[in-house]
């Protein structure tokens, strides 16, 4: 996975994670992403991908299971940046696990099982992207605590409330691990659970306000992420970015109408 992974304790290591069910075929990161964006996903293990040789180096003793999650994911983002009209670069590992993306690009990839995706953008429009998908299952005994406010908990029973039979702390930890992974290639720093609070919306989007100080974008410190979410057979699909100043969009338009169970 990419950025590094966080240390909230077992938070991060939730035996459940990605397992989630198999998803159909709608363009979900595509409806999700900021304007600017373009995204790639795939809901198995294309038998065509291939690796690039510094790629493989990479994964030279890599277990079966991370080998076929790090070559789908990559072609997921050849497909994307293909799309933004950019050549396909090795995309190999970097500092602290962060995958180096080429000059000029932002972007993000998530996968767990049934699906797979990356999203990029040109860094003239979005400063950083981050993309997060997890299984629509409860997280275990005790991590809500570990990643989630009071404030952000009494959210969740109220979200629980209203509809029911959604695994809403899950959905907080993916907004978390998305918002994480647009901050982290803007400040090269990890940042805790406690450090983002969000606000989850049932339409599909949700807010995050950062409680520590934020990178600074165009002579600007960003304070607050917008995002968009999914959920739908067994997943739970969240997205983010930072867009520059000279293209920010109203929070109108960036919250435009969409159901919010694209899967």
């Amino acid at each position: 996975m990419e950025p590094p992974e966080r240390g909230a304790g077992p938070a991060t290591r939730d035996p459940a994670r990605c397992r989630g069910g198999r998803a159909g075929g709608t363009a979900v990161i595509g409806a999700l992403l900021p304007v600017g964006a373009v995204g790639a996903e795939v809901y198995d293990d294309p038998p065509g991908a291939r690796l690039h040789p510094a790629e493989e180096a990479a994964m030279a003793h890599a277990v079966a299971s991370r080998r076929r999650e790090f070559t789908s994911v990559r072609h997921c983002a050849r497909l994307a940046l293909a799309r933004l009209g950019v050549g396909y670069e090795p995309l190999v590992p970097g500092r602290l696990g962060a995958p180096r993306w080429p000059d000029g690009v932002a972007g993000s990839m998530t996968h767990c099982a049934g699906f797979r995706a990356a999203a990029v953008a040109r860094t003239g429009v979005l400063a950083s992207v981050g993309i997060d998908a997890e299984p629509d299952r409860p997280l275990r005994p005790g991590m809500p605590e570990s990643i989630a406010s009071p404030a952000e908990r009494a959210r969740l029973a109220e979200l629980a409330s209203e509809r029911p039979g959604l695994a809403w702390d899950r959905l907080l930890f993916s907004a978390k691990e998305a918002v994480y992974k647009a901050w982290f290639p803007l400040t090269g720093r990890l940042l805790d659970f406690p450090e983002a609070e969000i606000r989850i919306e049932p339409g599909g989007t949700f807010r995050a306000v950062l409680l520590v100080p934020g990178p600074v974008v165009g002579g600007r410190a960003v304070r607050v992420l917008h995002g968009r979410w999914a959920a739908g057979r067994g997943l739970l699909v969240t997205a983010t970015g930072v867009p520059q100043p000279a293209r920010a969009i109203s929070r109108t338009s960036a919250a435009r109408e969409f159901t919010p169970s694209l899967l």
